[in-house]
């Protein structure tokens, strides 16, 4: 039920416009899916591919932000460390030098925070930390700076180079550290120590430096860049790194989505063009489809109907086309000629055939009811006298003799009324079969009446007794071959509306048939049965014999004209002929077998008799 429903489902309409229709919307929701589809394959991902390429070059300006402003530091701190001055102050620190490198003006001039000189062994020699907002020394920053000093390895940092620049944290500040050797200007003799200057960056100095909203996350410290995409921002973690690189902390900030915006934007603006355009297209081609084709064919269509309505061939006038319309209508219109002229002269040869059938059917039920009158009369000529007439005549002269011997006279006068008694039996039955064969020629004499009657007009019916009818011509079915048939039919009148001749015909053909059929099925008798019955005003009336019958496949073909169910027979008219005239009585005939050799039926059907009780006693 459930696949039923389904295949309902998905049955076309059966308009011709509204499958088009459906076709139409069908193409534009597929072709709007699959533009929505191709797009987003395209514009998507290739906006998200340009975003993350952004997101990309924002990480890479950040590192190089952070690598510009430490390197600044450490070119500073290269100066220190490769400078005569600071060598011979290391071997010999002096005041002045102090005075001179490590004043104030110095190192707001240098731009850096805070400055150290430290022996190898990393003793620090002089230390000053400066805020340089302030311009004043900062004990607690320089003691911040020693000791992250402190905790890193020169050495290692400088890994095998005279200078190096990292990131440390100082409490909760991130410094840029640069550290160099101490070694003359020309950079020869043994390195004496370490110069170290430290420049702190704030997120005012990050911002500045990106151009960006960023902020340093001392707390989140990722040891690699770190992108999070949200609806609207993608937030952007990238990590600064120690002598050791370990993150010692994070630039932080948010990237707007703008490319990824845009792409949903161009994405849904290309949907909603393509998907507009292709309405419009399809609009377009309904109204086109619509003017073009379902109209013209329309119009096409109501003329057909016009021309099966009223039966005039006229021919359709539209406006004159060059295409496959066109094309149509000017065959449709030479068809309706070509009908035209054929439907005149089928009404010539129907005419002259009519009247070659009328003429072949009334020889062929006169031929039936001719039958009995021919079996009647070559079975009272072959018969032989009931009594031997020269026997006879000897008999009566021997009886008038008066020497008779009692004996001998009584058996004469028994011989001779046995004689006159078969005699008699003989004459009485030869009269019954000539009143038969009267009552067939009678018939004959009717059809022929009647079919002058009825040439030009349906027949007239009335109120007859269709059990009398069987009756009638179930006597004379019996002389109508040479085999023995037992009737049975119904005792009771049923009165019927029709033409009692014409009735009497259509009975007389059928018995006919169905004697045929018993001998045609080799045996030397056979039955015929007759059953009616009365059903919703009409009067069913069922033949059935046991004849050879026939197979269900002929059944569309018995009532064609000239066909026969055996071979050697030829014509066909008395099926042809019944069914029409039940048909012209208002009623149907049918034929039914179970197959060959089973017997037949036929079953005619035509409207009850309603008469009244006076009527019906009469």
């Amino acid at each position: 039920m459930g696949a039923s429903l389904r295949r309902r489902a998905l049955r076309l309409p059966a308009s011709l416009g509204a499958k088009l229709v459906l076709i139409l919307t069908g193409v534009g929701v597929i072709g709007a899916i699959a533009i929505t589809l191709l797009l987003a394959v395209i514009i998507t991902p290739s906006f998200d591919r340009l975003e993350a390429d952004a997101v990309d070059a924002h990480v890479e300006r950040t590192r190089a932000a952070l690598d510009e402003y430490a390197s600044k530091v450490e070119a500073t701190v290269r100066d220190y460390g490769d400078w005569s001055a600071s060598y011979d102050y290391m071997g010999a620190p002096n005041a002045a030098f102090e005075q001179d490198s490590f004043a104030t003006s110095a190192m707001v001039n240098l731009g850096i925070n805070g400055m150290a000189y430290l022996r190898n062994d990393g003793d620090v020699v002089i230390a000053r930390w400066l805020d340089l907002s302030r311009e004043t020394d900062d004990a607690a920053a320089r003691a911040a700076m020693l000791a992250a000093i402190d905790r890193i390895d020169l050495a290692a940092a400088l890994e095998g180079g005279s200078s190096a620049s990292f990131y440390a944290r100082l409490g909760d500040r991130i410094a840029a550290i640069g550290v160099a050797q101490v070694r003359r200007s020309d950079g020869t003799g043994n390195p004496r120590g370490h110069v170290v200057m430290a420049r702190l960056i704030t997120s005012e100095q990050l911002r500045t430096l990106l151009q960006l909203d960023a902020a340093l996350d001392v707390a989140n410290r990722v040891s690699a860049p770190v992108i999070a995409a949200g609806p609207s921002r993608i937030r952007v973690a990238v990590p600064i790194s120690g002598a050791d690189d370990r993150p010692v902390a994070s630039a932080t900030y948010a990237v707007p989505r703008d490319l990824s915006l845009l792409g949903r934007r161009m994405l849904l603006l290309a949907v909603g063009g393509s998907t507009l355009l292709l309405m419009i297209v399809l609009v377009v081609l309904r109204r086109t489809i619509i003017s073009l084709v379902l109209k013209p064919l329309g119009r096409v269509e109501g003329h057909m109907q016009q021309v099966r309505k009223s039966g005039a061939m006229l021919p359709l006038t539209d406006e004159r086309r060059d295409d496959e319309i066109g094309s149509l209508v000017a065959s449709f219109n030479a068809m309706l000629r070509q009908l035209k002229d054929l439907r005149e002269q089928l009404e010539v040869q129907s005419f002259k055939l009519g009247r070659s059938e009328t003429a072949v059917a009334v020889m062929h039920n006169v031929r039936n009811a001719l039958n009995p009158v021919s079996t009647i009369l070559s079975q009272g000529l072959a018969l032989p006298p009931p009594v031997d007439r020269a026997l006879l005549d000897r008999a009566v002269a021997e009886l008038a003799r008066d020497d008779l011997p009692p004996v001998r006279r009584q058996k004469l006068a028994a011989f001779v009324a046995a004689a006159a008694e078969a005699e008699g039996a003989d004459r009485a039955d030869r009269r019954r079969q000539l009143e038969i064969g009267r009552e067939a020629m009678r018939h004959v004499l009717e059809i022929i009446g009647r079919q002058q009657e009825d040439a030009h007009e349906r027949p007239q019916l009335a109120a007859c007794d269709v059990t009398d009818i069987i009756a009638q011509n179930a006597t004379i079915a019996r002389y109508s071959g040479s085999h023995s048939i037992a009737f049975s039919f119904p005792s009771q009148p049923h009165w019927v509306m029709a033409n009692r001749v014409i009735l009497s015909q259509v009975v007389g053909n059928l018995f006919s048939n169905a004697a045929e059929a018993i001998a045609a099925a080799g045996r030397d008798g056979g039955t015929i049965t007759v059953t009616i019955d009365d059903h919703d005003g009409r009067t069913r009336i069922r033949i059935t014999d046991d004849g050879e019958g026939f197979e269900t496949a002929q059944t569309p073909r018995l009532f064609q004209r000239g066909f026969s169910t055996r071979a050697h027979k030829s014509g066909g008219l008395g099926l042809h002929w019944c069914a029409n005239a039940m048909n012209a009585m208002g009623g149907t005939l049918a034929l039914e077998s179970e197959g060959q050799g089973r017997g037949a039926s036929a079953v005619l059907t035509v409207d009850a008799a309603q008469l009244s009780q006076d009527e019906l006693a009469a």
